[in-house]
């Protein structure tokens, strides 16, 4: 059911119970909706994987995270370590193109320099060397080869394996591949471009191009630079001469150099996150050192002290904290002898206070059972002698009280105890008041036991100022005490029906003679302790005892105790705000209004329409744990405004008369 409405009966209007509506009600089966519409699913099964999967992504980082978040200085050293990496990467790749490019420049200056001399040496030669006259054309073409062969021979021989030269014939075919000449069992086929070789046949100028140079013998292909030119040899005819200029010994300089600065650039790093480990250290160790003293100082342990060295920042933060809590033990030990005193005081002025209180008891008794003899207005005084005596000796009671707590020397004698008897007791001693006022007590949830570990001594106090209290403020109108019991806790709820609480007095009804209204008169003589003390006493059973209320709608105060001594509370039996809240009168007449809306729009269906199917009755809703984030344990609970306009059709978690609710969950932090 949505938080604040109350339980809709079979018999409301408006209430659709789990059966098939009969013809001519406008009714639909539970769970389905008319025709043409789909039945809607909650909780889509895509949607649960999706969770868990992320769930269990993160669960192995949680402890990674976490420790990420606390630790400054693991933050700061990987910062470094990420920001000396990145520069390091991008130093390096400066440095490295820059090298590579000098290196290959070099080279691709020196290869020119060397191609053209060949070529011009090649071309010098072809000049010189003519063939003989009247040679028949087949002796010419092997002379030309021949040519060509000691051509490569010679222009090789001069680099002493820097480079290879490789000469080949204009022509395609057969011709051309007898023609192809190489030194150092370079494969000409694969070695030179084709791109190249078509730029060389079709001008005179020198070209130049990035190759592989494979080689015959089987040798590893290696990175090299090609330059060739177009040339004529001693017969004329037209022929490429081309110089490859292996790069393997730039490419072994630039690995060493990359190595080098591979090698200096990560002892850069952890030598720059050590530092940076080093230098933060510094500054980490104290704050942390100051937030274990502080830790220590909110304890209770006053004497802390942090140990300054230096003059530096952090030694002027370390003596302005050591003067700082210098200050706050002198002002805490002041204010703990000015607290002893006062406690000590009153303890005294009320013990001192029974002996003559006894005495004038006793002379005010005897004056009371002598009045019949006074006349009316001595009467009437001996009445009000005795009446406000018994207000005295209250008071000093609760000063008693009182100070026990402040003092620490309440004792609970906890046992099991029915809460059911205690409530008796505490009505049966409130009847006479309920009669003067015309107020009716109201027991609900009485029928199955109601037991926990408790003092009931203290229990009863507690519960008479509660009822007492309703009593009195209850207008006349009935006051309704609710037990119930789930789970590892019982509570005792006490609502009544009268001027109720404005917002903000549910935070302020526990003070010390805080009173709600002070123009109203105590007529049953009331000291302004006794809610005071019942807190203290739920607080030392460690339990809750809490406040609800709203203006003109009346108040409930609820107890709440755990089962057994020292068990931690984790939520009440009982919810703060009860049932017939104006908030939930109107949330449950909203809910009826569209119930009834809806029950209108759906288009009545003939018996002899519907398939006879068995419909299962609709189960209830599963329970939701509610909290109510102004219900702190021990200072009462929100105050509804007189102007409530919410009127969600969410539910509401309640407990049964019996006990048998759900548990409303509430804070277990302890006190208000």
């Amino acid at each position: 059911m949505s938080a604040g409405s109350t339980a809709p009966k079979p018999g409301d209007p408006g209430v659709r119970t789990g059966r098939t509506a009969g013809p001519g009600r406008g009714g639909s089966r539970s769970g389905r909706l008319p025709r043409g519409g789909r039945l809607l699913q909650d909780g889509a099964p895509g949607g649960t994987v999706f969770r868990l999967f992320v769930r269990w992504v993160r669960r192995p980082l949680l402890p990674a995270l976490r420790l990420w978040r606390r630790n400054i200085q693991l933050r700061v050293v990987a910062g470094t370590l990420l920001m000396s990496l990145g520069v390091v990467l991008l130093l390096g790749i400066v440095v490295i193109g820059q090298v590579r490019n000098g290196l290959f420049e070099a080279k691709e200056k020196a290869a020119q320099s060397q191609a053209a001399g060949g070529f011009s040496a090649a071309q010098d030669r072809a000049a010189t060397t003519s063939s003989a006259p009247g040679q028949q054309e087949g002796v010419r073409a092997g002379a030309s080869v021949n040519w060509r062969s000691t051509l490569v021979e010679q222009l090789a021989s001069g680099g002493q394996s820097a480079f290879n030269v490789v000469a080949l014939s204009l022509d395609t075919g057969e011709a051309a591949s007898r023609g192809a000449r190489a030194s150092g069992e370079v494969d000409p086929t694969t070695s030179i471009p084709a791109e190249l070789r078509h730029s060389v046949a079709q001008g005179t100028d020198t070209f130049q191009q990035s190759t592989r140079i494979h080689y015959t013998s089987g040798k590893a292909s290696e990175s090299g630079l090609v330059i060739g030119k177009r040339l004529n040899d001693a017969e004329g005819k037209q022929y490429e001469l081309y110089y490859l200029f292996p790069l393997t010994q730039e490419e072994d300089s630039l690995t060493l150099v990359k190595g080098t600065l591979a090698t200096a650039g990560l002892f850069v790093v952890v030598l720059l996150g050590a530092i940076a480990w080093l230098m933060v250290r510094q500054v980490v160790t104290p704050v942390r050192m100051a937030a274990g003293i502080a830790e220590r100082l909110s304890a209770g342990r006053l004497q802390e002290r942090m140990k300054v060295t230096g003059e530096d920042d952090i030694a002027r933060l370390g003596e302005a904290f050591n003067k700082m809590a210098q200050s706050l033990q002198l002002k805490i030990q002041q204010l703990e002898e000015l607290s002893r005193m006062q406690r000590r005081f009153v303890s005294d002025v009320s013990h001192e206070l029974r002996t003559p209180l006894t005495t004038v008891r006793m002379a005010a008794d005897v004056i009371h059972e002598a009045r019949v003899d006074f006349d009316p207005v001595t009467a009437r005084s001996a009445e009000l002698l005795g009446d406000q005596l018994d207000r005295f000796e209250s008071l000093l009671s609760d000063l008693l009280e009182i100070s026990r707590f402040d003092a620490g020397a309440a004792a609970l004698e906890a046992e099991p105890i029915d809460l059911r008897q205690v409530v008796r007791r505490v009505i049966g001693g409130a009847e006479p008041l309920a009669e003067r006022k015309g107020t009716r007590i109201v027991v609900v949830g009485d029928k199955q036991p109601v037991v926990a570990e408790a003092d009931a001594r203290r229990v009863e106090r507690v519960l008479r100022n509660l009822v007492v209290n309703a009593v009195e403020h209850g207008e006349g109108r009935d006051v309704v005490v609710k037990l119930a019991a789930a789970g590892g806790a019982v509570a005792v709820a006490v609502r009544d029906y009268g001027v109720g609480l404005k917002p903000g007095e549910a935070t302020r009804v526990f003070n010390r003679f805080w009173r709600a209204d002070p123009a109203r008169a105590r007529t049953t003589g009331g000291t302004g302790l006794g809610l005071s003390i019942a807190v203290e006493d739920a607080r030392l059973h460690g339990g809750w005892l809490q406040a609800w209320g709203e203006p003109g709608g009346g108040s409930q105060f609820r107890l709440t105790l755990p089962r057994t001594a020292d068990e931690p509370l984790r939520g009440s039996p009982i919810p703060l705000e009860p049932e017939d809240s104006r908030r939930n009168r109107e949330q449950a007449a909203a809910g009826r209004a569209q119930e009834n809306a809806h029950r209108a729009a759906v288009p009545a269906q003939a018996a002899g329409e519907r398939p006879s199917l068995s419909v299962p009755p609709r189960l209830p809703a599963p329970s939701r744990a509610t909290v109510d984030p102004t219900a702190l344990p021990g200072s009462g609970a929100r105050v509804v405004a007189r102007a409530a306009t919410e009127t969600d059709g969410g539910e509401t978690t309640t407990a049964g008369a019996g006990g048998n609710g759900n548990a409303e969950r509430e804070d277990g932090t302890r006190g208000r």
